[in-house]
């Protein structure tokens, strides 16, 4: 074992042709599965993911259980955060809780740096344990944008409308930038060392970008962006981009120096297209669909499947993560199907 023998993935990423359409799910490790649940009774989210045999146990378990063409790293986009000396903690039913959150430029510059090898080895070691042991298909690392990242270091936690870190975006646009630079940095160097240690490709998260216009993004974000993927292009992996209610800057992400552009269910593979998008695509059922009926699945999957393969370079994935009440059982299934269709089509 920890040999890829399935690249599917890898290579549609890239933009070449496949036999199949390769799947995997964003937030597919944890949460909906009973072998994760069971541990949770024992475990915190801190002490599984502080754990690499644990942590290695639950990335690799929706390979196993649904037969998917990749794994993702199970942690919390929050992980590098403490080295920085950002005190989060990860309170259950609300999600990250800051209790030192920014609100000057002094606060911005007293952040520290991340230093991999002493601040995450746990993380590295994760990584180390499945590609050299135990996975036989790509496994992606991923790490929180810069914006998402700043949204709960200024507002100390989950946000509903981002105000506060839009006023200090607005008002503090120097520390503003030197935090966006800041962090820009942890980015690479976080993302740097997953791949060292192993990782084939790497996702950003800007869960939260969505709520900036295409300008703001352009004026405030899209600098930095270009930053991290440039300098994350000399290590040859597939680099690939997701947010969440942000389909009007799939174009934006589409001019960066990366391979895939992650939609979610907002915006249809073809419409993305006809507007531009040259990069591989990945997306983008709607997560609530694979709590109806299979018909209704089969034929929601069918119409993604069915844009997705009018060019190569096209990944399945929902366009946010599973939540608890999907069923291991309809993923294991829909994987199934989006292999078969999407093989019987390409033979077409």
């Amino acid at each position: 074992m920890g040999k890829i023998t399935n690249d599917t993935f890898l290579r549609a990423a890239k933009g070449e042709k496949t036999d199949h359409v390769p799947v995997w799910y964003m937030r597919q490790a944890g949460r909906s599965q009973p072998e994760y649940r069971e541990l949770k009774e024992k475990y915190s989210l801190f002490e599984i993911t502080h754990r690499p045999e644990i942590c290695a146990y639950v990335t690799r378990l929706p390979v196993e259980n649904y037969n998917v063409d990749a794994a993702i790293l199970y942690k919390d986009i929050m992980t590098p955060l403490p080295a920085l000396g950002v005190n989060v903690e990860i309170v259950g039913g609300v999600g990250p809780v800051i209790d030192n959150p920014i609100r000057s430029a002094t606060d911005v510059e007293k952040l520290g740096e991340l230093h991999p090898e002493k601040d995450i080895d746990y993380v590295l070691e994760t990584i180390k344990i499945l590609t050299e042991e135990q996975l036989t298909v790509p496994l992606i690392g991923f790490g929180g944008a810069p914006f998402t990242l700043a949204s709960y270091m200024v507002e100390g936690g989950p946000s509903k409308n981002y105000h506060k870190t839009k006023a200090f975006m607005y008002s503090e646009p120097k520390a503003w930038s030197l935090l966006m630079d800041k962090l820009a940095d942890m980015t690479v160097v976080y993302l740097k060392a997953q791949i060292q240690a192993g990782a084939s490709a790497v996702q950003l998260f800007d869960s939260w970008v969505g709520a900036l216009s295409r300008a703001d993004y352009r004026t405030f974000i899209k600098p930095v962006m270009e930053k991290i993927f440039t300098e994350l292009k000399n290590e040859n992996v597939p680099l690939i981009m997701h947010g969440v209610g942000a389909s009007h800057l799939a174009l934006e992400w589409n001019d960066l120096p990366l391979d895939v552009v992650g939609l979610d269910w907002r915006l249809p593979i073809a419409d993305a297209r006809k507007l531009g998008v040259t990069k591989a695509v990945q997306g983008n059922l709607d997560p609530a669909v694979l709590i109806s009926s299979w018909d209704v699945i089969e034929e929601r999957a069918k119409e993604i499947i069915d844009q997705g393969i009018e060019k190569p370079g096209f990944v399945f994935n929902l366009g946010h993560g599973v939540f608890p009440e999907i069923k291991p059982e309809t993923l294991k299934k829909l994987t199934a199907f989006v292999h078969e269709y999407s093989a019987e089509k390409l033979k077409q």
